[in-house]
């Protein structure tokens, strides 16, 4: 892969803000007390989180015998993911970043206990589970934001880039782990993942109780209302050609991926895989997950920005036409897992580009209007697949998915804004 020749701004730079996280001497990050404080409480609520998405609709299968009313659970509890980041992200500017994790975390606690006392007295209903899933749903979006929004104040810019890293790792080994882990303990009673969950929340609750660094630089005055705050970050990211491309650019490869999953389960099923080697191809893929994640520093010290934004959407153009004429189980997970592997390498150059470029006042709302325009496309991408799959079959789908992310990797390689690479974040 190589990199463009000139290295000039792609766009006016704001004056840095002060980095909080080097106050004293730097140290290793694996000694950052207060970063493996914050990485661990999340990693273990991550856990719980990840368990209950699979826990939540299979109760209401089991109260309801219902799939509409599953469904719908489901689709509640993921609602404020698309409502409310940007009210969220200007409220994460306004509010002490910590304090207001730590609210999040007892009263989801609160919520998932219930659901636990609820199941194991034989008196949960519906709107009961619709009531508190929504509401941990929303104030996920809270904690996600507020975490994010704080890691340059808790680490120095030099290892922002490692600290994302194992932030994306965390992510999607709490996925590879906790999906499995989810059905293994509501397979032990109705109310045990739930009550895991309550518990995971008071982990990371007591983890942020014992953190010394403030989650935010000192802030001046504000003055406006919500929507004049909302306005303002989605003016200063709709004013930074790099990072307005790439959201769009990412908008547009999450469309194809949520559609991807689907058109892959059943591309799995007519190549001869079991439903047992489906569920393995998916762990293998979360796998390369973790790998990539695990890999994203080298690669953000050794490539560009433009190179990097532009060689994974090729590679993922490539890597979905070899799963579109897949033949073979083997080579089918072998090019999704691949693709897998490539998303942290994005991931986390972006995100210590938006971090560092981002002033602090403006972090909450900047990642709450680039969360919003990039995964606005993911309920688009699902309906889509399934429309591809019940009009054209898995194999032509394919082919479509891989015909749309060859557009994308076109229009990364011709937007000037990417391919003029903008001043690094120090990695």
């Amino acid at each position: 892969m190589t990199s463009p020749d000139t290295r000039v701004p792609a766009e006016p730079r704001p004056p840095d803000p002060p980095d909080t996280a080097t106050a004293g001497p730097v140290v290793p990050l694996h000694r950052n007390r207060d970063f493996l404080l914050l990485w661990g409480g999340s990693a273990v609520s991550l856990l719980g989180s990840t368990a209950t998405t699979i826990a939540y609709p299979l109760l209401v299968l089991a109260i309801t015998g219902s799939p509409f009313a599953a469904g719908l659970a489901g689709f509640v509890t993921l609602l404020p993911a698309l409502l409310l980041p940007l009210p969220a992200g200007a409220l994460v500017d306004r509010w002490p970043r910590r304090r207001l994790m730590i609210w999040c975390d007892a009263l989801r606690a609160l919520g998932a206990a219930a659901i636990a006392v609820a199941a194991a007295l034989d008196v949960l209903s519906l709107p009961l589970v619709l009531a508190v899933g929504f509401v941990e749903g929303a104030l996920t979006v809270f904690h996600g934001l507020a975490a994010h929004a704080a890691v340059p104040n808790v680490v120095p810019k030099s290892q922002l880039s490692l600290a994302l890293s194992r932030n994306e790792a965390r992510g999607r080994a709490a996925v590879m782990l906790g999906t499995p882990l989810g059905g293994v303990l509501f397979g032990l009673g109705r109310a045990v993942p739930f009550l895991a969950d309550a518990l995971s929340y008071l982990v990371s609750l007591t983890g942020l109780l014992f953190i010394r660094k403030e989650f935010e630089a000192e802030r001046s005055a504000r003055a406006g209302s919500m929507g004049d705050q909302v306005r303002e970050g989605l003016g200063w990211l709709w004013r930074q050609p790099f990072l307005r491309t790439t959201t769009l650019l990412v908008a547009g490869s999450n469309l194809m991926f949520r559609a991807l999953f689907l058109v892959t389960i059943v591309l799995a099923t007519d190549v001869g895989a079991s439903s047992a080697g489906i569920g393995l191809m998916v762990g293998v893929a979360g796998g390369g997950g973790v790998l990539g994640s695990l890999a994203a520093p080298w690669f953000a010290r050794r490539v560009t920005l433009g190179a990097l934004v532009i060689g994974a959407n090729w590679a993922w153009a490539v890597l979905m036409a070899v799963i579109a004429f897949s033949r073979d189980p083997f080579t089918l997970a072998a090019a999704y897992a691949a693709m897998w592997f490539v998303g942290p390498l994005w991931n986390v150059a972006l995100g210590s580009y938006q971090l560092v470029i981002t002033p602090d006042r403006l972090r909450g709302r900047v990642l709450a209007a680039m969360t919003t325009l990039s995964n606005g496309a993911l309920p688009i991408g699902s309906l889509l697949g399934g429309l591809l799959l019940d009009s054209a079959g898995a194999r032509t789908a394919a082919l479509a998915l891989a015909g749309w992310m060859l557009l994308i990797a076109g229009a990364a390689s011709l937007a000037r804004s990417v391919r003029v690479t903008p001043d690094a974040p120090a990695r």
